[in-house]
């Protein structure tokens, strides 16, 4: 059953042969439950790469409008997953120097992972998405969150794909 303030987690699943689109709540810290699923024979996608931007578009915008018929509910955000060898990704590190006479802002963090971006990547790919996997403050591994910290040095773990 259905709780209007419970949080949902919304997921598409491009693929060559279908689009497949979930929405499920969650019911307890560990478990969700699936409320909402949409699939839709994939259109202009060719071995995971899309080839025509307006049926890949169309497909994904009936597999969510049908997800969201069996939920009853609107999404607004939902994690996207494509594969396919056009993919790839890679770790990096990011350092930047901090004043010590304020915390770390998200103005510093943005920096880090902008650093840690800073990778040889060839003409034709491009940078789609940075995961800030850890953070280091003054030498101090093993930070999730370094907003409103003090130091001199922040340093970033991060996944480039």
């Amino acid at each position: 059953m259905s709780q209007m303030n419970a949080p949902l987690l919304t997921a598409i699943d491009v693929g060559t042969t279908k689009i497949c689109a979930l929405i499920a709540e969650m019911t307890s810290e560990t478990d969700f439950e699936i409320i909402g699923v949409g699939i839709e024979a994939a259109r202009g996608m060719r071995k995971g790469v899309v080839v025509n931007v307006d049926g890949a578009g169309a497909a994904i915008r009936e597999s969510v409008a049908k997800a969201e018929r069996t939920s009853g509910l609107e999404i607004g955000q939902a994690m996207v997953s494509m594969a396919g060898s056009h993919i790839a990704s890679v770790n990096s590190h990011g350092v930047v120097g901090i004043s010590g006479q304020r915390g770390i802002d998200q103005e510093d963090i943005d920096r880090a992972l902008d650093a840690a971006q800073a990778i040889a990547i060839p003409h034709n790919r491009e940078v789609i998405h940075v995961i800030p996997r850890g953070f280091t403050v003054d030498g101090q591994e093993g930070v999730r969150s370094p907003l409103g910290m003090h130091g001199f040095r922040l340093e970033v773990e991060a996944h480039i794909v």
